[in-house]
């Protein structure tokens, strides 16, 4: 929430909110009546946004039908293993996120491969100014020398800019496409460079260690935090791995929780009090971090 509300105040007045809309309208023409009024739907904008940073390119509309689907299916799935109302409707709205929890992590390793990939683009551009090339062409290189997503994103940049864009905008629709806040570094020292002067090939040479840096002691987190991590994956996976052994080995064993309301009871705030703990495994863990 603080990294969006920076991006909000870093964009500001910059932000091409009518480039925006002429793009959607034009993307909105060339569906069928059918699709174009599903694509109007709330929230089809920002699902759409959320689509395009995971790099896929299908319609926003696809993702809600298929949500619909997974609901339906878990809720039968469920339906025909417990018989129980509560957990078929707790199943079905839990498949719903599925479609949309995988446009995210998507998105989120893009992201991080894009933040691993950022040294190496600031080093090739920092080599570029160095042998006496613009810094348009700097953006240009990066896009012919790396991969993606990287040079798929530098490549916009430098399209945006060579199309007629001001450097300004060009950089903070970067920002947006890619909020993070490496790139929020990058951007503010690049602006700021612009307007006050300064050496930007050894701006870019520090921001390019601070990050491997900063990679090397998130790595060092993650190997520290493992133990907990996967402490909260096994506690939470029992409880749904001892139900499905009991009820195929022993189906008759769980037929009074299953189908007693005290059992139903039993079973809700059990629920209730596993999303708890979830919650304060993952608190203790962000706490050793």
């Amino acid at each position: 929430k603080r990294l969006k509300k920076r991006l909000s105040d870093v964009v500001g007045a910059y932000q091409q909110i009518s480039t925006t809309s002429i793009l959607r309208e034009n993307y909105l023409k060339k569906l069928s009546p059918t699709e174009r009024w599903l694509e109007t739907l709330p929230g089809m904008a920002s699902l759409s946004h959320i689509i395009e940073q995971s790099g896929k390119s299908f319609p926003a509309y696809r993702v809600v039908l298929a949500s619909i689907l997974f609901s339906v299916v878990g809720g039968i799935v469920a339906w025909t293993m417990s018989h129980m109302l509560p957990v078929s409707v707790a199943a079905g709205a839990m498949a719903t996120l599925i479609p949309y929890m995988k446009i995210v992590t998507d998105r989120n390793k893009r992201m991080e491969k894009f933040e691993e990939q950022l040294p190496d683009a600031l080093d090739v551009m920092t080599r570029a100014m160095r042998a006496g090339h613009p810094f348009v062409d700097a953006v240009k290189l990066v896009a012919e020398e790396l991969e993606d997503p990287v040079a798929k994103e530098f490549e916009l940049t430098y399209a945006d800019i060579n199309y007629g864009s001001d450097t300004r905008v060009a950089l903070l629709n970067l920002l947006g496409r890619i909020p993070s806040i490496n790139v929020l570094v990058l951007v503010t020292s690049v602006l700021v460079q612009r307007d006050v002067g300064g050496n930007l090939t050894e701006i870019l040479e520090k921001i390019s260690s601070v990050i491997r840096s900063r990679f090397r002691f998130q790595r060092r987190v993650r190997t520290l935090s493992a133990e907990g991590r996967m402490s909260a994956w096994i506690l939470a996976l029992i409880p749904f791995a001892v139900f499905v052994m009991l009820q195929i080995s022993a189906p008759d064993y769980l037929v009074m929780l299953t189908d007693d309301p005290l059992g139903h009871k039993l079973i809700a705030g059990a629920a209730v009090l596993m999303v708890v703990g979830l919650f304060w495994i993952s608190r203790i863990i962000r706490i050793q971090a």
